[in-house]
């Protein structure tokens, strides 16, 4: 009788626990299903004409790259899968190309460092060729529709974007993307 209590025991536990683990996964899937496979701008519209300071106080607006192809990155200093995307990403930044590399960040929204407090962190860093652009309070997240960190955005010389995606995005793939571009 203790046998069969026992075994029953350890039934129950394994369908608690592959309970817990399919309610975990499913809520996985859907936030994942929420994000779909863009970060919410669409094909083919102007992308939103920012303006935004570098880490040093220069500005920068999307129409100083006119007639150039552009990748924006937006990350964040909390985020793992941005940190470790960041040496290659300096790599592309610092070779020849025919288009723009620009990263943003976002001080005082979701989770991020204050302005003064990412500049002191990223002043360590070994990234000399990151063109890192503030973004205060997440304004221009807003209207890039960011959902996610990392996000990345293309946009044509014409500065219509024309692909988004969150996650990570090597170096080949960026390359890819932007040569498809006309």
């Amino acid at each position: 009788m203790r046998n069969a209590l026992k075994g029953m025991g350890s039934i129950l536990v394994i369908v608690f626990l592959l309970s817990a683990l399919m309610a975990c996964g499913s809520k996985l899937i859907s936030q994942t299903s929420e994000m779909g496979s863009s970060t919410g701008m669409n094909k083919g519209e102007p992308a939103p004409e920012f303006s935004l300071s570098d880490l040093e106080g220069e500005s920068f607006r999307l129409a100083d790259f006119q007639g150039q192809k552009v990748y924006v990155k937006y990350w964040a200093s909390w985020c793992s899968i941005c940190l470790a995307g960041l040496e290659d990403l300096n790599t592309l930044a610092g070779q020849d190309h025919d288009f723009k590399v620009v990263t943003i960040v976002t001080p005082g929204y979701k989770g991020e460092k204050s302005s003064k407090e990412f500049t002191k962190w990223f002043n360590k860093q070994p990234y000399e060729n990151l063109n890192v652009l503030l973004d205060e309070n997440g304004v221009w997240a807003k209207e890039f529709q960011v959902r996610a960190y990392p996000s990345s955005f293309y946009i044509g010389s014409d500065g219509i974007l024309v692909k988004s995606a969150p996650g990570h995005a090597s170096n080949e793939q960026i390359m890819d993307t932007l040569k498809e571009m006309m």
